[in-house]
Parts: C-alpha cells; structure tokens; sequence
C-alpha cells in the first residue's frame, strides 16, 4: 500500500445537507492468507490516535446531542488510515471477564455517505431538525482468513436500483448523500486491497444501506442469518421498498457464494444478555450475536482487538448517545420494523451490557459520534 498523500486525506462532499425533513423512512470462505500476508507486508499507512477523547458513560443529554449534530459537511468522508500490520494468530486472555480468550482482529471504520432523517425520529427526545444519518461498514483484518467486511454501506449502484418507480420510493422518503469515490471498494483500493482480497463480507441484515456494494466483491463468501434473507427474499415492488430491500443489488452468483451461518458452533456468553453466540469462523475471532428487531435475523459482531473487546450492533441503536442515555428511536420508527417487541429486546440488551461492562465498545453503523473519532478523526479501534 502506498502513503495517501495529504489532499487525499479527505474525500469531496456527498452533496449539501440543506434537505426538508423527511417522513420516516425504510431504514430503520475461503482462506484468503495471501490477502492478509500482502496487506502485512506491504507500506501500512499507520492508525493515528486521536488525543483529547475521553470515554463517557454518561453525558449529558444535550451535549450528546450536539456532538452528534455539528458536523458543518454531513457527507464528507476522510480518506482511510490504512490497517497496521497484523501480528501472527495469538490467542489472548480475555479482555474481559465476561468473554472468553479470542484471537486478536484488527478493525477499521468507513463511512460511505449518509441518509438524513429528523433527529427526533432516531433518537427518543431529538431535535426536530434534519441530521446526517452516516452509513459505516467495517474492515476486519484475520491474521489467517485475510480480510473481512462487516457490511458494505451505501455504494453508486443504489442510485441506478432506486431510478425508477415504485424503487424510487426509497430515496425520496430517506434522501441519500453518497459519492463513487466513498464506495466500499474505491475506498479500499486506497489502501491497496484489491475486490478479491476481500474473503468474507458479514451481511448484518438486508436493508440496502448495508448490501449496496456486495457485487464490488466477486470472491467473497457471503455470510448471514438464514431468517434475514428468508424475510426478504420473496418480495418484490412495493413490498421490497417497504422492507429497504432492493434485489437487484444482490451478485448474480449470490446463491453461490451464500453461507448461512445458522450451523456455526454456538459459543456461550452468560454474562451477556444476547443467548448464545455462533462462532462464525471456528476459531473464537468472530461471534455473531443475534439483535433482531429492526430487521428480521438481524446479526451484531463481536471481536476483539489489541485495544480491547468491541460490538459491531448494526441497527440495534442508531446511535451511541441512544444506548448510553437509554433512549431508543421514537415509536414512529416502529412502523417500519418487522418486529417491534424484538427490538426493544435487543436495544434493551445494548442498554444493559453497556450499564454493565462500559470497556465494551460497541458501534452502531449509523452513528455520527463513531464517524467522526473512528473514520474522520483516525482513534485506533
């Protein structure tokens, strides 16, 4: 990977913010050593902390709120910070009481563009202006299984999925920002990763902000909840769009390349409140805890870095200050929910296992605070 020059650093705006509020919308392998072993030893372009963030369990609730709001370019993306170089495959105490020893992962944050909803809709108690929603997928560096994507967030070809009616419908209820050069797959190849480096992409859920650049990534096994798919597979038209499910961006060779994780050995964690956890890779890196509720069969990840353990939640909060403050999205926001008992069981279990263990970091994809320490500000995960 070569250094990123400094006007690289920070990709162009998504486009301008000044957007009317918008109803509510839809949103709510093979062993690639190779891969992993390139990206090892080539140029990394090192992780940079960023000094002066303090950990809070509690803010208060209108400075949380600031936080999340005052980006002056809701949409712009810096240029990736590369992933430092990976260590050989160690098993490491656990780093906490409640988990058990995991291999250590690297993890990188991206943002590819954003949607813009009212603050009030996501956030119990919001404001009433109109905020930038950021889209984030996840880069996870195996020291054996090479690289692996949580998610792929927005990409360009949902606009050509959403040109025509009833499609359409998505992103004029849900305004999308987004630009080619913050696809998943242009932002990687920043950093020297090829499309076929990538050996696994974890599929959270089905909604479109999560799977629009899966064909990006022709070699990728493609893991997920067989409920996640069963609830959307059949619907077509209107009935996708209600569910932010757009077949069209699915690879043709989808059923080729599919993994359900469902028969991965069941890993048991006592002292959190997800049941048990299903080790996806076999080794104890990777454990996908289930957080249904925003969307059927909807899967977290969690993992553990050099910096310590870490939960990928997906949709299960739309933001930090929700799980922190206990305050899910407004009931509005059930209307667009397959299961509204479901979520407020899985947001309820995020609440609670941060009350409980605060060192565990956990990520919500759509969080503003995440975007702008983890991607724009470069804090190592």
């Amino acid at each position: 990977m070569q250094e990123l020059k400094p006007e690289q650093r920070q990709q162009g705006r998504a486009g301008e913010a000044g957007l009317a509020a918008a109803a509510v919308g839809p949103h709510g392998a093979d062993s690639r050593r190779s891969a992993g072993t390139a990206l090892r030893e080539s140029r990394a372009v090192r992780l940079t902390a960023a000094t002066g963030v303090s950990e809070v369990s509690e803010p208060e609730r209108a400075s949380a709120v600031t936080d999340v709001n005052e980006a002056s370019e809701p949409c712009r993306v810096s240029a990736a910070t590369g992933v430092s170089e990976a260590s050989e495959p160690e098993r490491i105490p656990a780093p906490a009481a409640f988990l058990p020893p995991m291999p250590r992962v690297k993890l990188r944050l991206f943002a590819t563009g954003c949607c813009t909803h009212p603050e009030w809709v996501t956030l119990r108690g919001g404001s009433l202006r109109v905020v930038p929603i950021p889209a984030l997928f996840a880069l996870i560096e195996h020291p054996e299984r090479g690289l692996i994507l949580f998610d792929t967030g927005y990409a360009s070809r949902f606009y050509s999925e959403t040109s025509r009616l009833p499609q359409a419908l998505y992103r004029w209820v849900t305004p999308v920002l987004h630009s080619t050069s913050q696809d998943a797959v242009r932002q990687l190849a920043e950093l020297g990763v090829k499309p076929d480096d990538v050996s696994v992409v974890v599929i959270s859920h089905f909604h479109a902000d999560h799977i629009a650049g899966l064909r990006d990534f022709p070699s990728a096994q493609l893991l997920y909840r067989q409920a996640a798919f069963d609830a959307v597979q059949p619907l077509r038209g209107l009935r996708a769009v209600r569910a932010a499910y757009l077949p069209g961006l699915l690879p043709d060779d989808f059923a080729a390349r599919a993994r359900p994780i469902d028969g991965a050995p069941a890993a048991q964690l006592p002292q959190l409140p997800f049941g048990p956890a299903l080790d996806i890779l076999g080794d104890g890196s990777l454990l996908a805890v289930d957080l249904p509720g925003h969307a059927a069969g909807q899967i977290g990840l969690l993992l553990a870095t050099d910096r310590g353990p870490r939960l990928l939640c997906a949709d299960a909060a739309w933001s930090s200050a929700a799980f922190r403050e206990n305050r899910p999205p407004h009931a509005l926001a059930g209307l667009i929910m397959p299961s509204r008992a479901d979520y407020r069981r899985s947001f309820a279990a995020l609440v609670q296992t941060h009350r409980a263990y605060p060192d565990l970091l956990i990520l919500p994809s759509h969080c503003m605070e995440a975007r702008q320490r983890f991607v724009e500000g470069g804090e190592p995960l």
